[in-house]
């Protein structure tokens, strides 16, 4: 059973009654984790909810999800009485809050967390040593964007939270458990997607300055027939952050290229960073991919999990 707690801003604690429907998304990153949570309302309630700013959801006593309450509702209908609570996780700090424009000359890792972090009293746990010259946040940046960029040019990786809101400065993918699924297992559904649109095959990038042009090629994409070229301008740029532009631009045009989506009748059945090894022979799928998200929940339907995976 899922529980729900939520903290108000003058230190007190309260936990909803049992829920009645529930629906819990986790990403590790952007999107942002979320949560709603529906139960009977209780007049009680009427002097908490309106100070609630954190919450905590816990299943068996592990910690499913902490984060930031949004919003609440509370109705009354032929249903009865409803209170229903909707949250983020512990990026939503990050992503609602604007960076000022600042440019590093060395940037280190200590840096960065100081100034895009350590402000909004986020717990950092593991984190890879990452450095670089000439980082630039531009104005109008998420603070999330100005660590996301950071990591992403000079380590190559995502920071990502836990489900307990700790901020995890190393990648993601393959730091969870391996799950297997074949034709033996439980499935309510499975859907694979493989889409050519918006894949990018080349990225020319012109540097208007110097008067510069580097082509940067999705070889394999160019080799199936893709052909999607983008054209981008950039001021005065080096090779390297021209290079970088390209192959990230490609990266993350192929991210949703092949899509696969599992439902199996049981909640938390796995959690972003794990791996599905998937061999079902009825239609001649099998290969190993990454867990992207996970959405638990409970309602007049019972409880299941929806797992969308893809190639990282």
């Amino acid at each position: 059973m899922l529980t729900f707690q939520v903290e108000t801003y003058d230190g007190g604690c309260y936990q909803l009654p049992m829920l009645l429907r529930w629906d819990l998304e986790l990403t590790g990153g952007v999107p942002c984790d979320s949560l709603s949570v529906t139960c009977l309302y209780d007049k009680g309630m009427a002097d908490v909810l309106p100070r609630a700013t954190r919450f905590t959801a816990a299943w068996g006593g592990e910690t499913m999800l902490r984060g930031v309450v949004d919003a609440y509702e509370i109705s009354m209908s032929e249903r009865g009485l409803l209170a229903t609570v909707e949250g983020r996780g512990m990026a939503a700090l990050l992503l609602d809050n604007e960076s000022e424009a600042v440019t590093y000359e060395r940037a280190t890792l200590g840096e960065v967390l100081g100034g895009h972090v350590s402000p909004y009293g986020i717990s950092v746990g593991r984190r890879q040593d990452v450095s670089g010259d000439g980082y630039v946040v531009t104005s109008g940046s998420s603070q999330w964007k100005a660590l996301q960029g950071f990591t992403r040019r000079f380590g190559g990786f995502d920071p990502y939270f836990t489900r307990e809101g700790t901020l995890m400065v190393e990648p993601l993918w393959g730091s969870g458990k391996t799950l297997q699924v074949d034709d033996g297992t439980p499935l309510l559904s499975l859907q694979k997607r493989e889409q050519r649109y918006g894949v990018i095959s080349e990225v020319l990038i012109q540097d208007k300055v110097q008067g510069i042009s580097h082509s940067v090629e999705n070889a394999a994409f160019k080799a199936a027939g893709g052909q999607r070229r983008h054209v981008l301008y950039m001021p005065r740029s080096t090779a390297d952050s021209r290079r970088y532009t390209g192959q990230y631009q490609i990266a993350q045009s192929a991210l949703e290229q092949v899509e696969i989506v599992l439902v199996l009748p049981r909640a938390f059945a796995a959690f972003p960073g794990d791996r599905v090894s998937l061999g079902c022979g009825r239609l001649g799928l099998a290969g190993s991919y990454e867990v992207v998200s996970a959405r638990s929940r409970l309602d007049e339907d019972g409880e299941r999990t929806e797992i969308v995976l893809s190639v990282r």
